[in-house]
């Protein structure tokens, strides 16, 4: 990268992207007509095509290149699938009120922007308060102290209800991973009931944010593209040979734990033979996404993997890394890739009337020893009444765990907290040979999931420009031809009659091949030129007087980033567009 390059780039600043994005119509704040609310933005008619173009970018590389199907989940789900998730419990964020003007702050938030602390968020809620007051942080609204003041958990999960009178209580999804949990029984179906197997979703999520800030990099709604891919941890191992020479930046958490630590680059395949990246599959994906960040136009001068911290990592996860961009100087989070284990299928097992496991055939029946029960009910029912089928299960349970429980005259189990004992002669324990042809399995879940607005957020950041032109300066947008939500402006150099009809020709015959046209008449030609770099459209195509004399009907096409203009023939402009459009040309090659 040249020196100049590093100048431009470091003219973009959240300020300036932010009144660009208003004006310009990529992104803004919704309902502003009455006062706007926090947490809500709109993304208007060139947002709105980035976006999609960054979609259905993700859904070719992660849904269709790996081979993995694609579902649509509704965004309400009932109560039962968060109690199951452990949503309800342990969906928290750190809140902490100002005793003067009652504003609500992540109290983890107003740590992390007053002192040195960076991770703010994986400290207990103790300790937290012990850092507001020892450093005697104060309140980010009106300055009035927060010593001394609660920190306590609040759930991020918006409420709501399901159906009229006496109605089932619900929650709009804080993550679209549950649609696809929740539907695992039929979703094996589909896969013919062989892993390993993916399933991706892209669509809006929902969390009620205590502090909602900087624009679309945190939101109460958003948008999610997730993977579950569903493997048997025995057997199913990815080909790292597709993605071990992808060169990586990784700041893995014992170089964060250090003093001095750094930054490591490397090779996904050293990575993992040097165990800096101790799942397998968690690297395959990392090497599966660094490219395809790049090819949508995040710098990978401004882009990292980093490993969670212990104290940040769920409970459930075996291990977690995020993609991070630099914004402003401060690195945020754009996707998490996780190995959730067996836990989603196991608690949705637990709480659901359905199997989430898979029958894995052996390649040849076994004989067995398996302990069973089969409890005397008539001893049961009047002993434990309404918790006898209860005490059913936890027997099954404890034959198939441990089966020297059963060694004496009683068995003892635990119900509600309390414990029990039942006369093993009650409990018709035995242990018999049995042939069986295979067994149930519960999968484990590799997760990538995908921040769509904040991708979208960093896509335009690292694309801002200013330079100058023709003595005037000029603000672009260095869009990758890919995601730019126009590809090609057409403008009759001046209304004239005939360069309008031959200019709307052009445009009718590049919307055939499938391209994304915008049609501008007004102004002169260089204020249209500066409105297209100013959007991130990559080329315009000027039809003026010579188009009209020329033997051979030309057109002047425009590469933005560059302002180098070629001649080029009209009836060669939709294969030569959308081949520069797909990067099988270039235009210095023309």
């Amino acid at each position: 990268m040249s020196e100049q390059q590093h100048q431009d780039r470091s003219t973009a600043t959240s300020e300036k992207l932010v009144e660009l994005a208003k004006r310009r119509g990529y992104f803004f704040q919704s309902s502003g007509a009455y006062g706007g609310v926090g947490g809500f933005y709109t993304f208007g008619p060139q947002g709105a095509s980035l976006k999609g173009n960054v979609e259905d970018a993700w859904r070719d590389r992660f849904a269709v290149a790996e081979g993995n199907m694609e579902i649509d989940a509704p965004t309400i789900m009932p109560e039962p699938v968060f109690e199951a998730s452990g949503h309800l419990d342990g969906f928290d964020d750190m809140l902490v009120e100002c005793p003067e003007c009652g504003e609500s702050h992540r109290a983890d938030h107003v740590v992390e922007d007053n002192t040195e602390y960076e991770d703010a968020e994986s400290l207990p809620i103790p300790e937290v308060e012990e850092v507001i007051a020892e450093y005697e942080l104060v309140c980010p609204s009106c300055g009035a102290g927060l010593a001394g003041q609660a920190v306590e958990a609040f759930n991020l999960m918006f409420a709501t209800n399901i159906g009229p009178g006496d109605s089932d209580p619900g929650y709009l999804r804080p993550e679209t991973a549950q649609g696809i949990f929740v539907e695992f029984p039929r979703l094996k179906e589909y896969a013919r009931n062989q892993l390993p197997f993916g399933v991706t979703q892209i669509g809006r999520a929902y969390r009620n944010e205590i502090s909602p800030r900087r624009s679309i990099i945190r939101t109460r709604e958003f948008t999610q593209a997730e993977l579950e891919y569903f493997v048997d941890p025995e057997t199913d191992s990815p080909d790292l040979s597709k993605v071990e020479d992808v060169e990586v930046t990784l700041y893995p958490a014992s170089e964060q734990n250090k003093e001095d630590g750094e930054e490591i680059r490397t090779t996904i395949g050293d990575a993992v033979s040097e165990g800096i990246i101790g799942d397998e599959w968690v690297a395959y994906f990392l090497g599966v996404a660094k490219p395809w960040y790049d090819a949508v136009g995040v710098d990978m001068d401004r882009f990292r993997f980093r490993q969670h911290l212990s104290g940040e990592r769920a409970h459930y996860a075996a291990d977690c890394w995020d993609a991070e961009s630099e914004i402003d100087g401060n690195w945020i989070e754009m996707a998490g890739f996780a190995y959730r284990g067996d836990y989603d299928l196991s608690k949705h097992g637990e709480h659901a009337d359905d199997r989430f496991t898979i029958f894995k055939q052996y390649d040849e029946p076994k004989t067995v020893e398996r302990a069973t029960v089969d409890p005397d009910m008539s001893y049961l029912g009047p002993e434990f009444g309404g918790d006898a089928q209860a005490v059913v299960q936890k027997l099954e349970d404890l034959a198939a765990r441990d089966r020297s429980a059963f060694d004496g005259d009683t068995v003892e189990i635990t119900l509600e907290g309390e414990t029990h004992e039942v006369p093993t002669e009650k409990t018709g324990f035995s242990v018999e040979e049995q042939t069986e042809a295979g067994e149930h399995i519960t999968p484990h879940v590799v997760e990538p999931s995908f921040g769509v607005d904040r991708l979208v957020y960093t896509v335009l950041h690292h694309a801002y420009r200013e330079d100058e032109v023709d003595g005037e300066e000029r603000t672009y947008l260095e869009l990758e031809p890919e995601v730019a939500p126009t590809f090609v402006g057409v403008f009759p150099l001046q209304s004239d009659d005939e360069l309008v009809e031959q200019a709307q020709e052009i445009v009718d015959d590049l919307r055939e091949v499938g391209l994304s046209v915008t049609y501008d008449d007004s102004g002169n030609i260089g204020r249209r030129y500066r409105r297209q770099d100013e959007v991130g459209t990559p080329f315009c195509v000027t039809v003026d007087f010579e188009t009209l004399e020329e033997e051979e009907t030309t057109v002047t096409v425009r590469e933005r980033d560059t302002t180098e203009q070629k001649r080029l023939p009209v009836d060669e402009l939709p294969e030569t567009l959308s081949a520069l459009r797909e990067g099988d040309l270039a235009f210095e090659e023309l």
